[in-house]
Parts: C-alpha cells; sequence; structure tokens
C-alpha cells in the first residue's frame, strides 16, 4: 500500500539514450510545452522508493486530473480529481486513502497555466547534454517536496521525473512516448463514482 502513495507525493533510474543537444531547454520552452496540451496518455515504469518496480498506464487531464492504472500483479489505481488524490488498493476492502493534491510536487504541472518562471517554483535547472533537468517545488510550501522533471529535445517531450516527498522518500516515474490531445471521459477522474464502482453502492 505505501509505495502507491508515492505514486503521486514521491533511486533514481536509468534514462534510455538520447540525442545530445546544444544546452539546456529555457524554462519558457518547458511551460509552453506543457500549456500546449490539456490531456495526454502513456505507459510508465515506477521505481519506488523501496527499490521495487512497478509499471502501468497514465492519464492526465489538465488542470488538476490524472490517473495511474498499475498492471497486474499490483492491480492498484491512483487518481486525482476534485483537488483530492485517492489511492486504490484492491488488496483492501478500505475506502481508498485519500489526501489534498497540493501537497504533491505533482501538482504543479497540473495546474490550468504552467509557469515556471514564478518566483522560487524552480530551485534548480541543469542539462547533462542529453537532457534537461528542472527541479521545482511550491514555492509557498517548500515542505511539501520537490519535483525533479526531465526533458529531452528536439522536440521537448517529458521523459521521466523524481518526486521527493516530505519525509524525503524518492520515486521515478520513467515515461514512453506520451501521445498528447486524447479524448479522456470526466468519469476517469471522478474520486467517488470510482469508490462507488468498487464498493458496488
Amino acid at each position: 500500500m505505501k509505495k502507491f502513495r508515492f505514486a503521486l507525493v514521491a533511486a533514481t533510474a536509468a534514462l534510455f539514450a538520447l540525442p545530445a543537444m546544444a544546452g539546456k531547454i529555457p524554462l519558457s520552452q518547458i511551460s509552453s510545452y506543457f500549456n500546449s496540451f490539456t490531456t495526454a496518455e502513456g505507459e510508465f515504469t515506477q521505481v519506488n522508493a523501496d527499490g521495487t518496480i512497478s509499471t502501468g498506464t497514465m492519464f492526465m487531464k489538465r488542470p488538476g486530473r490524472v490517473r495511474f492504472e498499475y498492471a497486474p500483479p499490483d492491480d492498484a489505481l491512483v487518481m486525482a480529481g476534485g483537488g483530492q488524490v485517492a489511492v486504490f488498493d484492491p488488496k483492501s476492502n478500505q475506502p481508498p486513502e485519500q489526501y489534498p493534491l497540493k501537497r504533491t510536487p505533482l501538482n504543479l504541472i497540473l495546474e490550468r497555466n504552467v509557469d515556471l518562471s514564478r518566483a522560487k517554483m524552480v530551485v534548480g535547472h541543469t542539462s547533462d547534454g542529453n537532457t534537461t533537468t528542472v527541479m521545482a517545488q511550491d514555492p509557498e510550501h517548500p515542505e511539501y517536496g520537490n519535483i525533479q522533471l526531465v526533458f529531452s529535445d528536439s522536440p521537448v517531450q517529458l521523459r521521466q521525473w523524481i518526486i521527493t516527498d516530505d519525509s524525503g522518500s524518492a520515486t521515478t516515474v520513467i515515461l514512453g512516448d506520451l501521445e498528447t490531445g486524447v479524448q479522456l471521459s470526466a468519469r476517469m477522474f471522478n474520486i467517488v463514482q470510482e469508490t462507488e464502482a468498487r464498493t458496488g453502492n
């Protein structure tokens, strides 16, 4: 159960080889990349804080909605909608664990208008010659943790993130190619309806 909690609120995995680029991607260009789409879908591999690995499919619908469907044997579901994050554990008969979306650094890229130029939001911006890494945090609540976003260039694409939560635990999510502009129903991000469907109420 615990490792799924960090899918949104929280080691590092190797990123496949990418073409070299001249320098780090400007923050304005990265912000424009996020703001160029509202929906996205793609496969992911998650390296948990304890070293275990999970896989699945991610669905994103900005603002404020994301859904992680974990493949067997996990069969778990983590979703955000209505300002909340819910963790559904198929091995438990308990209601989903919930907490505010604002308490996870992933909220920063789920905003309606992503603006990485906000004061004190970006605390790291580097390039290793192949990828650009941006470390961001909530400037009003740095104690919530941070997110490291890794991008490839030409074209700009989000390839990986590492979330370090308020306890210091880190979780890495490696993304496959994201398909943007996909049709996603509001039902996919409705925590109440998901809970009712799973409990039969």
